[in-house]
């Protein structure tokens, strides 16, 4: 790497479509000239794929993930008056469809190693009204699913995952997005399977929930003009089947590209004491959608700066609990209730993660934060006033 170009994006999408863009086009100008964009063939082979892909017996294409979550939801039957159990350390998707169908999310702590939904909370979480629990397979890594799988089986609840950060991942041998009622997925374009644009889908066993959602995907009609139920424009564009399609068969190289690389982050970062690195339960499974430090020490903010002024991008994911969002006040959940996932969101800091990323730029993160933080760290913690950075969210 030359001095000129001593840069790290946090994503490089262009990149990864370069590699395949002969596929990409040939696959984009069948569904164009044929004017096959909604639905259509590109999107049944992609659906066959997917399935076939995870393990599942369906799939059926949806124009986003917020959109699978919420169809699942739906076609499950949750509504108001039921409780879904789901973490407070995500993306507020997954909320919104629990309250898309009109149900309450009922938020618990999440482990303090793989940042996902605590099993031991979820548990004592459960009231009559709880209907079902949605757990976040979060930044690549699955949860611990074999506790929640035995728990909904007990108390005769449904288990839904959100797999929108885990394509490929595995638990026990199995894909996750299979193990529960229902899968959902999101191939916004900076997912491990990226889109050109928004599009989701769900994957299931049942073939009567999968119909269900065909249907409600697309205004609930059972037949042209006879709509059974109140239904939504939900499907996916024929395009997206087709990149998605095409795509596909390079994500298992691409999960290990970036494995190799959360190995070298690890293996360069080992000495930083500043830095807590990712830890993995289960590492052969992790597809590592991100890979998120904790800061111990050194202010978050100020870091990151630092970092973008030296030419590497970094994000946070996420710096709010979503029940602490002003849409979920209503709620009424305090600062103190959520320890473990307040103080990771108060820490953490995603790294560059794509599947092109070069070690070179690895090594220059590494070589530049070890700079950075083999500075004094009283001069560090400095940048922040004591009483401001003690109450930050």
């Amino acid at each position: 790497m030359t001095t000129q170009n001593k840069t790290v994006p946090f994503l490089d999408i262009p990149a990864e479509n370069a590699g395949i863009w002969a596929e990409l086009e040939e696959a984009i100008n069948k569904v164009a000239s044929r004017a096959e964009f909604i639905l259509g063939p590109a999107v049944e082979r992609f659906e066959a794929a997917f399935a076939t892909y995870l393990g599942a017996a369906h799939c059926v294409g949806l124009n986003n993930g917020t959109s699978a979550l919420h169809l699942a939801l739906q076609a499950c039957d949750v509504g108001p008056g039921d409780e879904v159990i789901t973490t407070p350390h995500s993306w507020i998707s997954t909320t919104w469809a629990i309250s898309y169908v009109g149900a309450t999310p009922v938020f618990v702590d999440i482990d303090p190693v793989t940042y996902t939904l605590d099993p031991v909370q979820v548990e004592r979480a459960i009231t009559p009204r709880t209907r079902a629990i949605l757990p976040v397979h979060l930044y690549g890594q699955s949860c611990d699913l074999d506790p929640l799988i035995h728990l909904a089986e007990r108390r005769n609840l449904l288990l839904i995952e959100d797999a929108a950060q885990a394509h490929g991942a595995i638990y026990n041998q199995r894909r996750v997005g299979t193990l529960g009622r229902i899968g959902c997925f999101s191939f916004y374009p900076g997912k491990n399977l990226g889109a050109f644009g928004e599009a989701g889908a769900v994957v299931t066993d049942d073939e009567h929930l999968a119909a269900r959602i065909r249907r409600l995907r697309d205004h609930a009609q059972d037949g042209r003009h006879r709509h059974v139920e109140i239904g939504h424009n939900a499907r996916m564009e024929g395009i997206q089947g087709a990149v998605l399609d095409v795509k596909l068969r390079h994500l298992d190289s691409w999960n290990a590209a970036r494995s190799r690389h959360a190995r070298k982050y690890c293996e360069l970062l080992a000495d930083v004491t500043n830095l807590q690195l990712p830890a993995s339960p289960r590492p052969a499974g992790h597809v590592w959608h991100l890979f998120v430090v904790l800061a111990n020490g050194a202010d978050r903010g100020w870091l990151q700066s630092q970092l973008a002024e030296r030419g590497i991008s970094t994000a946070v994911h996420y710096p709010t609990p979503i029940p602490f969002q002003p849409a979920y006040a209503h709620l009424g959940y305090q600062r103190g209730d959520f320890p473990v996932a307040e103080d990771i969101m108060r820490r953490c800091l995603s790294l560059p993660m794509f599947a092109s990323l070069q070690d070179e730029q690895i090594e220059f993160f590494a070589a530049t934060i070890k700079s950075l933080l083999g500075n004094d760290i009283t001069r560090i913690n400095a940048t922040v006033p004591a009483k401001e950075a003690a109450n930050r969210p």
